[in-house]
């Protein structure tokens, strides 16, 4: 279990658009299909992680009180899944189903998308404004396997009560840790290698 953190970049970059098949709906979602009113949040996450696990069922409460105030949720997993077959697609619908997700669970087999947002890890969380530019790249909050800390959200929820009331974005923005996205062989990004 590789802790890698979010990877760095500068903030305001726009969504990048894409095209991934739902394991939930078996349709093939758009960036413009979960697009919020108000904020769109895009979370590249998976089955098997450790951090994934010990947060996911607190992301999906979040995702339940904020979708109905103008925010766009939308799940990503692009790890190789010849390598880890936990994170195949049929494994992705038992997950999504298991924890209830009111939002899509995307599967970016090509590893494109990821390589879009810069995503390095799981969980990966980007949120972007009503005009999709980015406006945060943090921590869900400061909860980790084994720390004896609740996973509440609290970091993205004062984010998301930012944009839905019209408050500033907190400027201190501390990057989440997880595992590794599981890069297939050779398709490692370059600012992962760094």
């Amino acid at each position: 279990m590789a802790k890698t953190p979010t990877y760095s970049i500068p903030l305001g970059f726009e969504a990048p658009a894409f095209a991934l098949p739902d394991v939930i709906s078996g349709k093939t979602i758009t960036l413009e299909d979960v697009k919020g009113e108000k904020g769109t949040v895009v979370a590249f996450i998976c089955n098997h992680c450790p951090y994934v696990k010990h947060m996911i069922d607190a992301f999906v409460e979040v995702a339940q009180e904020f979708m109905p105030q103008g925010i766009g949720f939308v799940a990503i997993n692009a790890n190789d899944v010849s390598r880890y077959p936990d994170d195949a697609p049929d494994k992705m619908l038992l997950f999504a189903q298991q924890h209830r997700f009111p939002f899509p669970y995307l599967f970016d087999e090509s590893q494109e998308v990821a390589k879009a947002y810069f995503a390095a890890c799981t969980p990966d969380i980007n949120v972007f404004d009503a005009g999709l530019k980015c406006v945060y790249r943090g921590q869900f909050d400061a909860s980790r396997p084994g720390n004896n800390i609740p996973p509440t959200g609290e970091d993205l929820r004062k984010v998301l009560h930012a944009l839905c009331e019209g408050g500033s974005i907190p400027k201190e923005q501390i990057p989440s840790i997880g595992c590794n996205i599981k890069w297939k062989e050779g398709n490692e990004p370059e600012y992962f290698k760094v």
